[in-house]
């Protein structure tokens, strides 16, 4: 591996070959369903999708950050304001407090660069970036596995256990179920 480095998620095409479609007309996810409101993610299809996402990243913050090995995109992670996702209004997933917190809530390495520190890289990367734009406190959703085994398409929130490598600390508990394993409200204060 070259020198892996981890960049605000400004650059559509990066984005693109990391969370859109082989096929620019599929309704793949996009990294949008807990960005914005179902209504919105419901009407949005195929083209429409990534044509969002483009805006996104044009935009100040950018939608995440991404994991770059020498120049080529290797991993993504998603990280905003709690507010603007649709984390602001869960029913299964609790508010901690009234802290203005930023939520991460997905991380997706390419296949072919896994098991090479990528993820770590992307939950620091996207503490420094949630720091450097004021967040007072972080949180993540991550499945609660212990040693047991994770789909790796379904295993996108993270694992509980990287977050707490980090220094991330147990919050509360959810009543969010995914793949079988429930999933923890994962905090690291950032004042």
């Amino acid at each position: 591996m070259t020198t892996l480095t981890v960049r605000p998620a400004s650059v559509f095409a990066d984005v693109r070959a990391l969370v859109g479609p082989k096929s620019p007309q599929a309704n793949v996810c996009w990294c949008l369903s807990y960005r914005i409101p179902s209504k919105l993610n419901n009407e949005l299809r195929g083209p429409a999708r990534g044509d969002y996402v483009a805006e996104l990243c044009r935009a100040e913050p950018a939608p995440g950050v991404l994991a770059y090995d020498g120049d080529e995109p290797v991993g993504w992670a998603a990280v905003a304001p709690r507010a603007d996702t649709a984390f602001a209004h869960s029913r299964k997933i609790p508010h901690v407090d009234d802290l203005p917190v930023w939520s991460l809530w997905c991380i997706r390495v390419r296949p072919g660069h896994r098991k090479q520190g990528i993820s770590h890289a992307l939950i620091a990367g996207a503490v420094d970036f949630a720091r450097a734009h004021g967040a007072p406190a972080i949180e993540a959703y991550p499945l609660d596995n212990g040693d047991a085994k994770v789909d790796l398409t379904m295993a996108y929130p993270g694992l509980r256990k990287n977050f707490e490598r980090v220094g991330f600390t147990h919050a509360a508990d959810t009543t969010s179920v995914l793949a079988g394993h429930p999933r923890v409200v994962m905090r690291l204060d950032l004042r």
